[in-house]
Formats: structure tokens, C-alpha cells, sequence
């Protein structure tokens, strides 16, 4: 959040009249905000997604956006959506709304050439987890309706338009993830990295994404010692895709009773042949191929693996209640209880 108001502060400052932004999600991210605020003053809590802000909508169009992404990752030059860290929770929520997207994207293979191993793999990972969740949340149809339009929520629930994007995007991952990591020099495969990326932006910033974005945010928010190996950074930090992938496995055990033939045709997109798998397995298969992608990418084995003990649960519980945005949109209710043993599941996976 103090990045957030400087940001918003230099913004309102400035009077600007259309904004560049150039970066990963955190950037663009940070850009979006920075445009609000300018445009509609307001304290930083009044746009901020309820219960931990007060949800106000925007009130109206905000200025030009370029959005130049140098992650293939979060897709935010695609989305209305702006996360941030908001510390006095120890945990992150965001501001979601149409006006926030950026008016254009330019992706550009190249700017994604030097991003060391695990930034690639940490990123790419979580345009994975963005499409499968896209894929397998709560059905439109099955979305409550809000009281007036104007309050109508960003993340509309799995539907026809989402999932062709966000199908796309898990063929794409499947296919070229491990190729960009291994070979900085395959603009091919950083190519369709970016496309899949902006693909599954597309989808989630329609259908939104849930539990494993949900149990992310104060995974990262609760960081403590824990430095992933190449990250240009003087502090501890969890990469935002590290946070969501390492909870994706547990979560997809979980949700896959909801609807078991769209977590096996996740699983499908993702190379696994499902034809002979019954559907008590679904869950079991889908986490199995995500599992052998974190292996292949050479992220973290669980939450343990980052510092984590079960001592953090309850703490770890709190932080994810709040998150309604995503987390109503499971595709299957998670009490308190249900988080608890989710967050448990997800310490160590092989």
C-alpha cells in the first residue's frame, strides 16, 4: 500500500494526462492505481474490494493506459485489476473494476529475454494457474446477481467466452514454459509465453480466478527469510506465481468433486490422457500433472519449502477469509476449517 499512495501521490502531482507503464504485474499494477486515484481522489480504502475496503465503484472513464509487460505472467496489461499488499492485514487484496484495464498491451518477446530462471518459472506458473481456476470456478450462471449493475463485480464466473481463452492458455503453458526457462534465446516459446499470458488475462479478467489466488495472498504477505534464487532483491519476498502454485495442487484435490470433467479437461490440456481416468480421480490427475510442471520449473516443493510450518495455519486461515473476490467464486464452498487443511495439504507435495 505505500508504494500504492507514492505512486498515487507523484500521480495527482503530476496532473498527467495518459500513463506508460513497463514492467511486471506489480508495475502495471501499481500504474492502474496511480490513474485511478488521480483521476477520482478518493483514500486508498474507498476503491479497494470489500470486506477489507469499502468496494466503491469507479465512477467513471480514467485516462489513456499503454501497458508494456516484461513478465509473461500476471496478464494485468489485459485486466482490471490492481493487487497490492496491504500491510496492517499482512496480506493482499486489490481493486477490480472494467475502467482500470489498460486501453492498449504491447508484447514483446524481447523484454522477456533476461528474466532469470525462477522469475520465468514463478511467472509462467501463474498464467497456469490463472486459466486452470478461470476453467474451473463457480459457473456464471451460478453467480449471484448483484443488487444494481453498477455494482455487477469484475469476475463474472466460468463461462463460454472465458474458457476458449483460458483452454488456450493451458495448451500454451503445457507446451512452451519449460522451453523458456531452459533457453532464454527460444523467442518462440517467450513468444507464446506472452501470448498465453495475455490469453489467460483475457479469461480470468472474466471469469475470474479463486482458491489458489485466494490462499496466495497472505502467503506472500507473510513472508519472512525466505530469497528466491536469481531475484535481483535486497529483502525476503515470495513471488506472487510461487504463491498461487504452490496452494494450485491441494485446491484442485479439493474442487475437482464440484465438477470433475472440467478439472479432467484441464488435465487434458495440460498432455495427460484422461479418457480411461474415473472421475473420483479427476482431482488426484489434475494436481499430478501440475506437480510434474513445478518439478520440470524447479519451483519450491510446498509451503514448507518457504519457510512454513503448520504453526501458520491459523494465521495463514485469517488472511484468506477476507478474500471474497476470489474466493466466492470456488467452484466448492471452503469453510475455515476446509482452508485449514488445504494450507496443510499444500506444505510439501512430493
Amino acid at each position: 500500500d505505500a508504494s500504492f499512495q507514492l505512486a498515487i501521490d507523484f500521480a495527482v502531482d503530476g496532473g498527467f494526462d495518459g500513463y506508460v507503464a513497463v514492467g511486471g504485474g506489480s508495475t502495471m499494477d501499481t500504474a492502474k492505481a496511480a490513474n485511478l486515484y488521480a483521476t477520482y481522489p478518493a483514500d486508498l480504502l474507498a476503491y479497494v474490494n470489500a470486506p477489507i475496503g469499502r468496494a466503491e465503484p469507479v465512477p467513471g472513464p480514467l485516462k489513456p493506459m499503454i501497458a508494456v509487460p516484461t513478465t509473461a505472467g500476471t496478464g494485468s496489461e489485459t485486466t482490471g485489476v490492481a493487487i497490492f499488499d496491504y500491510t496492517p492485514m499482512h496480506a493482499k487484496t486489490g481493486i477490480a473494476h472494467r475502467a482500470l484495464r489498460p486501453n492498449l498491451g504491447v508484447l514483446d518477446p524481447n523484454n522477456t529475454r533476461t528474466l532469470p530462471k525462477m522469475a520465468a518459472a514463478s511467472t509462467g506458473l501463474d498464467v497456469l494457474s490463472h486459466a486452470i481456476e478461470s476453467l474451473t470456478a463457480l459457473p456464471y450462471h451460478r453467480r449471484p446477481a448483484p443488487e444494481s449493475p453498477e455494482m455487477r463485480p469484475a469476475y463474472q464466473g466460468a463461462n463460454p467466452i472465458s474458457d476458449i481463452w483460458a483452454a488456450k492458455a493451458v495448451e500454451m503453458v503445457a507446451a512452451n514454459l519449460v522451453r523458456a526457462i531452459q533457453d532464454p534465446e527460444d523467442n518462440e516459446a517467450r513468444s507464446a509465453m506472452l501470448l498465453a499470458a495475455a490469453f489467460a488475462g483475457i479469461g480470468f479478467g472474466n471469469a475470474g480466478v479463486h482458491l489458489p489466488h485466494g490462499m496466495s495472498y497472505p502467503v506472500s504477505g507473510m513472508v519472512r527469510d525466505y530469497n528466491p534464487p536469481g531475484y535481483p532483491t535486497d529483502h525476503p519476498i515470495i513471488p506472487h506465481g510461487m504463491s498461487v502454485i504452490l496452494n494450485a495442487p491441494a485446491v484442485f484435490r479439493f474442487t475437482a468433486s464440484a465438477d470433475p470433467q472440467r478439472h479432467l479437461y484441464a488435465a487434458s490440456l495440460m498432455g495427460v490422457d484422461v479418457r480411461e481416468v474415473a472421475e473420483e480421480d479427476a482431482g488426484e490427475v489434475l494436481a499430478g500433472a501440475i506437480i510434474e510442471l513445478m518439478k520440470q520449473t524447479g519451483v519450491p516443493n510446498g509451503l514448507s519449502a518457504i519457510g512454513f510450518t503448520e504453526d501458520d495455519i491459523p494465521t495463514l486461515v485469517e488472511g484468506t477469509l477476507p478474500q471474497h473476490r476470489v474466493t466466492k467464486l470456488s467452484p466448492r464452498p471452503a469453510s475455515a476449517e476446509d482452508l485449514a487443511r488445504l494450507f496443510a495439504d499444500a506444505m510439501r507435495y512430493w
